[in-house]
């Protein structure tokens, strides 16, 4: 276990932001282009495609990936890992596939976008990022990443002009998840062995794969069922679109956060499976610190910045994403904080249970909210719904753990980060009253923000932010031959 923490969250957090640069990139110019009702119509399609990528899925790559991270000094075991996890990937895609085309060839109206939609569920048979990241090789996965995004904008600037280019759209994106899947296949045989057939067992771990499964489904519900319930409760794409323009820009910088869970689960895993309980707590409790730093400053900055930002960033007719946004902007705590606590702790400990537990708490909170709010508030009430389905889960994930991880102790490493970022959003508020919504004017309130938040920590001497400057520093003065 050599492998830096730092240098691996630098490689996820690449490969995270990677996956998401393309929307980044291209959304100014798809918003133009498809307008609120094509945006409307992809994330509603796309809400339905889910569930059947998701039981393609089936919590394999989270157990895949747990496994790979326990065995990390066992070529032998790590191959018949990856071998057992693709046979189930082929019978899972498989059955996936079936039941999406014998469901959506029900519904009425046309098809075709459901078909490409299709693309995503193959694409699953495809990925194993998981195999990279439990052997805690991110640096693979971002190099893949960076070639294949890189070919997707170019892509979309070249073939998507006009709305009727939707369908093309979709199709387009299908394609690239699964050359994406694909193209790291390459690196494979420098870590396989052979392993001989009658030990290749697919259903070995059968029933830990299906615990793992459940909380993915209760985790669904409140993350895409809100997509699903807007575009039938509402029937308007353009409720569908503005959620999720505001949805996605608050995710691409939750990537941020939630890339550390992903570089911790298998260093935690490592440790649980070598019973080192007090690194274990010392590696939660700087992450949990990790989050405050990072989150605080995200939720008040998109509360001060949202108004400048999408009137430039969307283009007209998007107004309505900005309250939207200011919601959504409390998604960075809520998920960052059970992200720690769920992935980072209580699946590489083996307590899944614990985990499907805390989530279905929140599915049956968001379902109850959005049936109450949506018919009255749109897309509104389902922002407000899954901010409180959110801070449900992360309540009862403290709770579950609070033997271990007292949240008054985790509220304390708070202090710090919300004076700095109260104070940046009372002066970006004021400084914002006089810019108009332009791109300079955001980035001006932006970098505005980063240099208040981070002067008061500097004077607060706070240990996070030192050892980040450090890191730079020291990466400056080594020498380059």
């Amino acid at each position: 276990m050599s492998k830096s923490i730092s240098k691996n969250y630098i490689y996820n957090v690449s490969y995270q932001l990677l996956l998401l640069i393309t929307p980044f990139i291209t959304t100014p110019y798809l918003s133009r282009i498809l307008e609120p009702a094509g945006i409307g119509t992809y994330s509603y399609t796309y809400s339905i495609v889910s569930y059947f990528i998701l039981l393609a899925s089936l919590g394999v790559a989270d157990y895949a990936q747990r496994e790979i991270a326990y065995h990390q000094d066992n070529s032998y075991l790590q191959s018949r890992t990856f071998y057992e996890v693709n046979l189930i990937r082929i019978l899972l895609v498989g059955f996936s596939l079936f039941t999406y085309y014998f469901i959506v060839s029900r519904f009425s109206g046309d098809h075709l976008i459901y078909w490409y939609q299709a693309l995503n569920i193959i694409a699953i048979l495809f990925d194993i990022s998981w195999f990279f990241q439990g052997l805690e090789e991110f640096g693979k996965i971002v190099f893949r990443n960076f070639i294949i995004k890189t070919a997707s904008i170019i892509l979309i600037f070249a073939l998507i002009h006009q709305p009727s280019d939707l369908n093309k759209y979709v199709a387009l994106l299908g394609m690239m998840n699964i050359f994406s899947g694909l193209s790291i296949w390459l690196y494979l045989p420098k870590y396989l062995i052979h392993v001989p057939r009658q030990e290749i067992h697919p259903f070995r771990n059968f029933s830990t794969i299906l615990q793992m499964f459940l909380p993915q489904i209760a985790i669904q519900i409140y993350t895409v069922l809100d997509k699903t319930m807007i575009g039938v409760i509402t029937g308007s794409p353009l409720e569908n679109g503005y959620y999720e323009q505001a949805e996605k820009v608050i995710k691409m910088s939750l990537t941020v956060v939630t890339s550390l869970g992903t570089v911790m689960l298998p260093r935690i895993a490592y440790a649980y499976a070598h019973k080192d309980y007090e690194t274990i707590k010392n590696n939660m409790m700087r992450s949990y610190r990790f989050v405050w730093f990072l989150t605080l400053p995200m939720f008040f900055g998109f509360i001060a910045v949202s108004s400048n930002f999408v009137p430039w960033f969307f283009g007209p007719g998007y107004e309505k994403v900005i309250p939207l946004m200011q919601i959504l902007s409390g998604l960075v705590i809520a998920i960052g904080l059970s992200n720690v606590t769920g992935i980072q702790y209580l699946v590489p400990t083996g307590q899944q249970n614990k985990l499907t537990l805390s989530v279905v708490c929140g599915s049956i909170t968001n379902f109850t909210l959005n049936a109450l709010m949506i018919p009255r508030y749109g897309a509104i009430g389902a922002a407000v719904a899954s901010l409180i389905a959110e801070m449900v889960v992360t309540l009862a994930q403290f709770y579950i753990v609070r033997k271990i991880f007292p949240l008054s102790q985790v509220i304390q490493q708070m202090k710090n980060y919300f004076i700095a970022g109260f104070t940046m959003f009372t002066v970006l508020y004021v400084f914002k009253l006089f810019l108009t919504a332009s791109f300079l004017h955001t980035f001006e309130i932006v970098l505005s923000g980063i240099i208040i938040y981070a002067l008061i920590l500097f004077l607060k001497k706070d240990s996070i932010l030192f050892f980040a400057i450090n890191k730079i520093i020291s990466k400056i003065k080594r020498p380059r031959f």
